[in-house]
């Protein structure tokens, strides 16, 4: 601990008492490894205060002392954006203690909720007033409001709602200086200049310390359908999401899957099952929903796909006859990444690519890593309809896993990502850049992109003190070049 930390940790302890200062290293470990168990950091303490006014105060210390915090949630950063640097310098501060709902208004089909709360927990809010707030994704369950801003999460839903970025009408957050950003009006309105709310969200921390947001709501589900085809190639599926969206606007996800991940998947799953009989190199899982309980999406996604059979489009499909049954097929699909996991080592890329040419990405990159690198296995799954491609490639049996990280798996992701800049794609299509693809960024990243990046970094947090080592350095690396 230096002498500025422990000077910032006491007058913390004296302004907002000792349960906004965690200092037992027993308490602390749990938060120092990222999600996937590859950055791992130190702190001498977590820092939590209760509200906005609290995280303010900690700011200012933290300005006044030079002192660098890291911005932490639910802790599930795909990037290691939310872990400490290794040498101690950063003390965490956690959000987790402001997990109020402030409101949740029917009539304005919105929410306010505090970085600290739960998406699970928003969801439930919003169900409640028989609203839905339309953003979910594997991690529900710990994944907070805060990190979701900050990160500018997708989820399965993109399709129809957009990232997270579009569903945010408003940001509180603390800056670098202390001083609160109050963005949270309901005005529909607002043109005085730059939108400073927009300029928080995806910033990972960086620039701004969110402590609530304003979110969309929209009617809650009354009926749904959650269907699953096989059929034989990613073009076929986005034929067949083309020829569902020429006739409907209801279907909220469209998931493409490989044959032999699904594999993975069932096998790791307790009591497992395809949802369809036979073999097939590919599946899509669709769902479609609608607030009216008088509507019936089913009825409307069936003939589209009895009409994809008769014309050689898929080979087969079936439309969950349950909820029980549409929550499996959607268990299979949350679980690739883990039962991938458990297979052994592997580099795993969140993507995006132009939507027309990811089918052909899907197969071509896979072939070009394999060719590239023998004894591995790509496999490229994800949202077709919006591009978002997360493409995995397995380490050769047998290797040794911290040898093949350390050495083989930089390898394989620079080729993978020259192959996404080469499509006309992006690194990172929804988990951000935190500390694991920042040299990447400043490797491929348009120069104009970059400046502009390290501009406002540096006009926001001069003294680089918000989540130093992550989205961007401030002056530009010169060795990734």
């Amino acid at each position: 601990m230096t002498p500025a930390q422990s000077m910032m940790i006491a007058a913390v302890r004296l302004r907002l008492g000792e349960r906004a200062v965690i200092d037992d290293p027993d308490l602390i470990a749990p938060w120092l490894t990222d999600w996937r168990g590859r950055y791992h950091g130190r702190t001498p303490a977590i820092l939590q205060p209760a509200d906005t006014a609290g995280v303010a105060s900690i700011v200012a210390l933290a300005a006044e002392h030079g002192v660098a915090l890291v911005p932490q949630g639910g802790n599930t950063s795909m990037v290691g954006g939310a872990t400490p640097p290794s040498d101690g310098s950063a003390l965490i501060l956690s959000l987790r203690r402001l997990n109020r709902i402030r409101s949740v208004s029917r009539d304005e089909g919105r929410a306010v909720a505090e970085a600290g709360v739960i998406l699970a927990e928003l969801h439930a809010a919003a169900d409640a007033e028989g609203m839905r707030f339309p953003l979910t994704l594997g991690a529900r369950g710990s994944a907070t409001i805060g990190g979701l801003v900050s990160t500018n999460a997708g989820g399965t839903q993109v399709l129809r709602f957009g990232t997270m970025r579009r569903l945010v009408t408003g940001i509180e957050a603390v800056l670098p200086d202390g001083s609160v950003h109050d963005g949270l009006s309901s005005l529909k309105k607002d043109n005085r200049g730059y939108d400073l709310d927009q300029l928080l969200v995806g910033a990972e921390g960086t620039l701004g310390i969110v402590t609530a947001a304003a979110l969309t709501l929209v009617p809650a589900i009354a009926v749904r359908a959650v269907a699953w085809a096989g059929l034989a190639s990613p073009q076929d599926a986005l034929a067949l999401l083309r020829r569902i969206e020429a006739r409907t606007d209801l279907v909220e996800s469209f998931e493409i899957i490989p044959g032999d991940t699904l594999a993975l998947a069932i096998a790791h799953v307790p009591g497992g099952r395809s949802p369809v009989a036979g073999t097939h190199r590919w599946h899509v899982l669709i769902e479609a929903v609608s607030g009216d309980a008088g509507a019936d999406p089913a009825a409307v996604i069936e003939p589209l796909l009895a009409d994809a059979i008769a014309d050689g489009l898929i080979a087969d499909a079936t439309i969950a006859v349950s909820e029980a049954q549409a929550e499996a097929f959607w268990t299979l699909r949350d679980s690739l990444s883990a039962a991938e996991r458990a297979t052994g080592p592997a580099a795993q890329h969140d993507i995006s690519v132009p939507v027309p040419a990811m089918p052909r990405f899907m197969i071509e990159a896979a072939a070009a890593v394999e060719a590239r690198f023998p004894g591995t296995h790509a496999t490229a799954f994800g949202h077709l309809g919006d591009g978002n491609v997360h493409f995995h490639v397995r380490a050769p049996a047998g290797v040794d896993p911290e040898r093949w990280y350390a050495e083989d798996a930089p390898l394989a992701t620079r080729f993978v990502h020259d192959l996404v800049v080469a499509a006309g794609g992006s690194i990172s299509a929804e988990h951000g850049i935190g500390q694991m693809k920042r040299d990447e960024l400043a490797r491929l990243g348009p120069p104009a992109r970059l400046t502009m990046l390290r501009a406002i970094k540096t006009a926001f947090d001069p003294q680089g003190l918000f989540n130093p080592g992550k989205l961007v350095s401030l002056a530009p690396d010169r060795s990734a070049t």
